[in-house]
């Protein structure tokens, strides 16, 4: 699907992979929004899930720090309900967070259910399948530990952030949009690494090596939280020159 060229050229260039990746990621988010409204925010939400999950395990080193591929996508999440807090109210942004854990458990279980299922021992397809099932197992052979740490750690640390957006616009008014949604996201993220990381990581590597992964994950949350303000503007002026149809303000 990807040019052979500018598969070489990100072959060579990670962070400008990364970069690219995000704001695609954002820019879609928005995209979403301005088509589909209040629907293509909750949209969004549910398809950041599903990639979080399914590309959650992959690894890989961004500037010198080795990171997971689904903090792009599940960073993107708090982004999409700070956009519903915003434009929406308190209300609708708590209702995708319900939204999203009930996805986050259909999603889990069936992909489970999906590898109860044993590869086809049909001659001239068996190996093909065998290849596809074990790389499928890698991907989504979740333990008991990894379900709680990920279920937990959204509900909590999505409430938390949606809250905290509130509070501050309770003080702050309709000014200072970059500070409600970099300081909700930002320590809402605090949480969500802290529960993750003691709840998956530490059993397994101590907590002094969980803690120094967890922070090289939230190096890069924090500078997804910055990079996303440019997108939360974009999204605002959108609304207040072009409102969707289901537009309702706060």
């Amino acid at each position: 699907m990807i040019p052979q060229d500018v598969a070489e050229f990100f072959a060579v260039n990670q962070e400008w992979l990364w970069l690219t990746t995000l704001v695609l990621d954002l820019g879609g988010t928005v995209i979403l929004y301005r088509l589909f409204g209040k629907a293509g925010l909750q949209v969004a939400i549910a398809t950041a899930i599903i990639l979080a999950n399914l590309q959650g395990p992959k690894l890989t080193m961004i500037f010198g720090m080795e990171t997971s591929l689904g903090v792009i996508f599940y960073s993107s999440i708090f982004f999409a309900t700070d956009v519903l807090s915003e434009n929406y109210g308190k209300a609708e942004a708590n209702k995708a967070v319900r939204m999203g854990f009930a996805v986050s458990i259909v999603v889990l279980v069936m992909l489970s259910f999906a590898m109860l299922y044993l590869p086809s021992q049909k001659p001239g397809s068996a190996e093909f399948s065998a290849n596809v099932h074990n790389a499928f197992a890698t991907i989504v052979n979740f333990t008991p530990k990894m379900i709680l740490g990920s279920l937990l750690a959204y509900i909590i640390s999505q409430s938390f952030d949606v809250w905290a957006f509130h509070k501050i616009k309770s003080i702050t008014g309709d000014r200072w949009l970059w500070m409600r949604n970099n300081l909700s996201t930002m320590s809402s993220q605090v949480l969500d690494t802290a529960i993750f990381t003691l709840v998956v990581w530490a059993p397994i590597v101590g907590i002094r090596s969980a803690f120094a992964l967890g922070f090289a994950k939230y190096i890069f949350k924090v500078a997804i939280a910055v990079i996303d303000t440019a997108f939360i503007y974009w999204a605002k002026l959108s609304f207040l020159r072009h409102p969707p149809a289901d537009a309702q303000l706060a």
